[in-house]
């Protein structure tokens, strides 16, 4: 099952840096909403002393208040929860009216709060790619082993013994082989949108960190590369190169792992000659459905960005209806 944070484990990494590094932190996390509410239970949002902050926990609608609640946190070392709604004229006040009703936790980092090395530790986890469980007392902000042990697959507040369960997986990842033109708008695109994005290509001259500033390279065949990588089910392939020798390799690695989504770039025809490839390697008709090709939704696209922006989309719809069945 897939979490719908994107980012958020991202975040809980941002925080762990910036406590390290001296600054002091707090976390907010939604742990319980009513009605129409623009951030899902788990939701996290940074504080740091400087007041920088990252992520959210509504549409803008209450951000101000947490904000202040976790500078205020920062200082006492003392965890607070925070409850919004518009039956509340506090709620009002921070402009909480869109008909919802939010509930929030806000913890410092801390010996009174979550211990930085229990948080170090869940980071350790989600790098590792392995789920990970945070579970915090909301009546004092407080890291708490939970008795009995809690193994929940979504976050989740439990009333009766007033804690929260922050459940976190591995980050969704995007292997796309070929770095050519249509990935240097579609990797920046899936980076923003949660993915941590890797380009394979053989030619040094594709892989430069100046045509992908921020993203990682590997120069390598996609054989050798996945070998290492690893794709797993939340991971998706993209071959683009259009050179059989290159993007039949990423294919062949892909079918053969647990990716939710492996997509080709390049017409019918092609596609056509691409499967019967396959078929002839070891793959039967079963494995081939898996492919989506060719790459991206039918959305008449005809730029590189345009063609990243319907690949990007189709991704996010297999994880997402997969999710709904």
């Amino acid at each position: 099952m897939f979490d719908s944070n994107l980012t958020d484990n991202l975040l809980i990494t941002h925080a762990t840096e910036w406590h390290a590094s001296g600054h002091g932190v707090a976390l907010a996390f939604v742990i319980k909403t009513w009605g129409s509410s623009p951030r899902h239970v788990g939701s996290v949002m940074i504080i740091r002393d400087d007041l920088l902050i990252e992520g959210s926990v509504s549409g803008g609608c209450v951000e101000g208040a947490v904000i202040e609640a976790g500078s205020e946190a920062i200082k006492t070392g003392i965890g607070t929860r925070l409850d919004f709604g518009v039956e509340n004229e506090t709620a009002w006040e921070v402009g909480l009216s869109c008909g919802g009703q939010i509930a929030v936790l806000v913890s410092p980092i801390g010996s009174a709060g979550i211990n930085p090395e229990i948080l170090a530790g869940f980071v350790a986890d989600l790098q590792a790619r392995r789920s990970a469980t945070l579970c915090v007392s909301v009546a004092s902000g407080m890291f708490q082993l939970p008795s009995p042990p809690v193994t929940p697959e979504i976050s989740f507040f439990d009333e009766v013994s007033n804690m929260f369960y922050l459940v976190q997986v591995p980050a969704r990842r995007l292997f796309i082989i070929g770095g050519v033109h249509i990935s240097q708008f579609l990797a920046p695109m899936a980076k923003l949108a949660g993915y941590d994005v890797t380009i394979i290509d053989p030619r040094a001259t594709f892989t430069a960190a100046e045509r992908f500033p921020g993203i990682d390279c590997v120069t390598a065949w996609p054989d050798e590369a996945m070998q290492t990588l690893i794709p797993d089910a939340r991971t998706a392939v993209v071959t683009l190169t259009h050179d059989p020798k290159i993007d039949d390799q990423g294919l062949h690695a892909a079918l053969s792992s647990d990716a939710y989504y492996i997509a080709c770039l390049g017409s019918r025809r092609t596609h056509a000659n691409r499967c019967k490839r396959l078929h002839e390697l070891c793959f039967d008709a079963d494995d081939l459905r898996r492919l989506k090709g060719p790459a991206g939704l039918n959305i008449g696209a005809l730029t590189p960005g345009e063609i990243a922006v319907s690949i990007l989309a189709e991704m996010i719809a297999e994880e997402r209806m997969s999710d709904s069945e």
